[in-house]
């Protein structure tokens, strides 16, 4: 067996696993009951998902240029997805989206004066 031939069977292997992890992110969506739990399955499964594709995707291309690309790619996905899932748990919050039965620790709850306010007030900027 050749290098190339165990490199691809590696790749396909990745993408399967990376596209069944999107799917499970997918079902996911719509399966969990609320807001906080769906913002963790777009964000964690996804977006090993997504890497694993693109590990895949470098190992079957193996052209500098491509494989530079699919870095970008991963390393943009990695740096922007736990921000907007924060940015979205932060404002989903004062709107009382999140079931609080299903939290076992709720650290803004002391703040939710506070951040109720500045919604109110229009503030943009944390005080």
């Amino acid at each position: 067996m050749s290098v190339d031939a165990v490199l691809d069977i590696i790749a396909a292997v990745c993408l399967i696993a990376g596209a069944l992890l999107c799917l499970a992110a997918g079902v996911a969506l719509v399966r969990f009951p609320d807001l906080l739990t769906r913002m963790h399955a777009s964000a964690k499964p996804q977006v090993l998902g997504l890497l694993l594709v693109l590990v895949g995707a470098g190992l079957r291309l193996r052209d500098g240029v491509d494989i530079t690309t699919l870095v970008l790619v991963g390393l943009f996905q990695l740096a922007t997805a736990p921000v907007a899932a924060h940015m979205v748990g932060r404002a989903a919050y004062p709107g009382q989206q999140i079931r609080s039965d299903l939290l076992i620790t709720d650290e803004l709850a002391a703040h939710l004066d506070r951040i109720t306010q500045d919604r109110r007030d229009g503030a943009t900027t944390p005080s």
